[in-house]
């Protein structure tokens, strides 16, 4: 996101210059250690020299040459050469002259004697100062030089930063008809764009008015195709902030990076990069998110994200739901079931350590372990609320305080229209987890149990209805192969985004409502490879979290026998999952009626099942109807119901619909008002203009079908529209139209 405390002023840190110059050679000219080291072996050498000199006859004018010869070559052409200031010059060629002349003098009266050693003392003392004084000055002329090149640097900047603000002030003028005052701007370290804050003049203007004509000022910028202005409300009202790409950033790939580093549900997950480069970080420790995205816009490839993610977390346990074999979650389960020695790792890779344990811990498949899981979130909500109340008054807190002794758990619902808009209404099993789901989306926040969930659209005949839409603050919508942005706008509906722009596979808008949020913004996901899983699992192993033991032991056998292979086999078998048999009180019949059934007549208690109730209804309506058409064949449904030897096989297992219903039979009314529904197509109807058509006939009553409608509704056979007196009521197979 855009920096809104954006600074005008250059803000690079200038290289530490002590002791150096621009080129980073020392500025000792003596020695490599400093003035007074230097001072030191000068005098040490020019003694030196003066005792073998005098010992062997060394003729006294040499010392005088070569200090003359050091002066004008080290001590001025060095030193004009590496650009140092009069000071060094005159030090260091004073240095030289002085010790040569010395050389010369101790020679002829005598090295060992106390003037010479005297005067040698003195020779260090005064080399040491002069070539201190010269570092001083040295170090000063370098600071000046790079504080000039900062401040003409500043300058530089500057003056682009004022020609970007005064075009844009007079580009959002011609454009949005807004005078505003750009008063910072943020050129980004990647090179590909910047960032506006602008101050709105008074008089009721507002920032919307500047966001509403985003797609209008990257036109007349002529920015490249796939660069979208992103708008947003400033740091306080009155401000608006413009992050502005001039790079197609988006249109690139990006790998996941190869950083496992640990991270926490507390402090966000990184899901994908922002136009400028950045990570975007969801915080989902209270949040539930939905991701949507159609086929080929890369879902697959983020939801390797989302898992790479959760792996990398020390406070997080992952459960993944998904119907299609449980593809997303195998690449996950696949280095603990090698380490088992279950499967065979291909050709090149080892085997995982014995201790490996799987990226994902609980994967459900089939509904019927759907069911499980779900059962067993709730119970374990139940269990960590009456255990854990006592840590939660110590740390003043409502909500769980998650860590790696009691972790979140993060349920990721791979395709969850496939779950949530099936027809359940004659599948009880089916039923139990779409509202296992919601209930769990719903109740479960405080103890640490959150969802993320994918989606081919948003739309409310995919997704049930806007009960996961509600509870998913974070919101992703991938915009490839997408044609109409229906999913950005379902999920930011007062957002507008130039979604069309953002084509690339991966690329599209994410969002996060709440106070740890942020305004939806264009991203783009991280690229993912196969082999991906396999490194963050075995590079996480021992860095992910155990579910805590009051958990598991709430949720019982169902968790504990997970990986059994009764109900995980399919994973290393290269089978599919099966359902479970049907238990010893599903496959008994309950008790005979009291008059047994002869050939002409029909127990109407079919299978009933002990302690069945009203969620079973259907199902067993359903097996009374196959008995039936088994046992007296299949007829056409009569106007009138059979008398005599005849069955009436309109019998639908409905209650009761109004006084009439004894002439049509009892599911007459209530079939003629779904085919009602279904007949008026996705413009809907409401409940009196089928009052207007079912009471005539039946005598059915608005009351009789509102309870209907209701019911259709909760099961996904309907979808409600409008509010109040403009309620209308599409059956599901026109619901997408709408």
């Amino acid at each position: 996101m855009a920096d809104q405390s954006l600074n005008l002023t250059n803000t690079k840190k200038a290289p530490s210059s002590k002791h150096t110059t621009k080129t980073g050679i020392p500025l000792d000219w003596s020695a490599p250690h400093g003035p007074l080291t230097g001072a030191l072996s000068a005098t040490t050498g020019a003694g030196a020299t003066a005792l073998l000199g005098a010992a062997g006859g060394m003729p006294s004018g040499w010392p005088l040459v070569i200090g003359a010869a050091g002066a004008l070559g080290h001590g001025i052409g060095a030193s004009i050469r590496r650009k140092l200031t009069a000071h060094s010059v005159v030090a260091r060629s004073a240095s030289w002259l002085l010790a040569g002349g010395w050389t010369t003098w101790a020679m002829t009266t005598g090295p060992l004697s106390w003037a010479a050693a005297g005067t040698l003392t003195a020779l260090g003392v005064g080399i040491g100062a002069l070539a201190s004084n010269a570092v001083v000055h040295e170090e000063a002329a370098e600071q000046e030089r790079l504080s000039e090149e900062a401040r003409a640097l500043a300058r530089q900047m500057n003056a682009e930063r004022l020609n970007i603000a005064t075009e844009w002030e007079e580009r959002i003028k011609r454009v949005c008809g807004v005078t505003v005052r750009v008063f910072a701007v943020e050129l980004w370290e990647s090179g590909a764009g910047f960032s506006l804050a602008a101050e709105l003049p008074g008089g009721g203007a507002t920032w919307d008015q500047v966001r509403n004509h985003a797609r209008g000022l990257a036109a007349d910028a002529g920015l490249p195709l796939g660069c979208v202005i992103h708008v947003e409300e400033g740091d306080r009202q009155g401000r608006v902030v413009l992050d502005v790409p001039t790079q197609n950033v988006v249109a690139r790939d990006y790998p996941y990076p190869a950083d496992y580093s640990p991270l926490s549900i507390l402090t966000g997950i990184p899901w994908g990069l922002l136009p400028h480069a950045e990570q975007v970080r969801v915080f989902l420790r209270e949040a539930c998110a939905l991701i949507l995205g159609p086929p080929g816009s890369g879902k697959s490839t983020f939801v390797d994200v989302v898992l790479a993610g959760f792996n990398r977390c020390t406070d997080v346990v992952t459960f993944v739901i998904d119907f299609k074999a449980g593809a997303c979650a195998r690449p996950w389960t696949r280095p603990y079931l090698e380490a088992q020695g279950l499967l065979t790792p291909r050709a090149g890779q080892p085997v995982p350590p014995a201790d490996t344990r799987p990226g994902v811990d609980w994967v459900a498949s089939t509904p019927h372990e759907a069911r499980r899981m779900l059962r067993a979130l709730l119970a374990i909500n139940a269990a960590r609320q009456h255990a854990y109340q006592d840590l939660m008054d110590e740390e003043d807190t409502t909500l769980l305080p998650v860590s790696a002794k009691i972790p979140q758990i993060q349920v990721v619902v791979d395709e969850g229209a496939e779950l949530l808009s099936a027809p359940s209404f004659r599948d009880p099993v089916m039923k139990e987890v779409q509202e296992g789901v919601k209930k769990v989306m719903r109740t479960t926040r405080a103890m640490g149990i959150r969802l993320v969930l994918t989606a081919v659209d948003g739309n409310t005949s995919a997704l049930g209805n806007t009960e996961v839409r509600k509870f998913s603050p974070v919101g992703v919508a991938l915009t490839s192969g997408e044609s109409s942005g229906n999913n950005t706008a379902k999920l930011f509906a007062r957002v507008k985004v130039d979604s069309s722009q953002l084509n690339a596979k991966g690329s599209g808008v994410i969002g996060q409502a709440g106070a740890e949020g942020f305004a939806p913004t264009p991203f783009k996901g991280w690229k993912t490879a196969p082999s991906l899983a396999r490194e963050v699992v075995l590079a996480t192993n021992h860095r992910r979290p155990l579910l805590d033991e009051v958990s598991a032991r709430a949720a019982g056998e169902d968790y504990s026998q997970r990986w059994s292979p009764e109900r995980a086999g399919w994973l290393w078998n290269n089978t599919h999952a099966a359902e479970p048999p049907q238990t010893a009180v599903e496959q008994q019949p309950s008790p005979q009626p009291r008059q047994p059934r002869d050939r002409d007549g029909l127990n109407l208690s079919y299978r009933r099942r002990a302690g069945a109730g009203p969620d079973d209804a259907d199902a067993l309506a359903a097996r009374l109807m196959q008995e039936i058409d088994a046992t007296y064949g299949t007829t056409t449904e009569p106007d009138h119901p059979r008398t005599g030897d005849g069955l009436n096989l309109s019998y639908r297992h409905r209650q009761a619909t109004g006084p009439h219903d004894a002439d049509g039979g009892p599911g007459d009314a209530r079939d003629a008002a779904l085919r009602l529904i279904l007949a008026a197509g996705k413009d809907g109807t409401g409940a009196s203009a089928m009052e207007r058509d079912l009471k005539p006939k039946f005598g059915t009553t608005r009351p009789t079908i509102h309870g209907w409608l209701q019911e259709w509704v909760k099961t996904g056979e309907i979808v409600r529209v409008g509010t109040g007196s403009k309620t209308r009521y599409v059956h599901r197979q026109h619901a997408q139209d709408t």
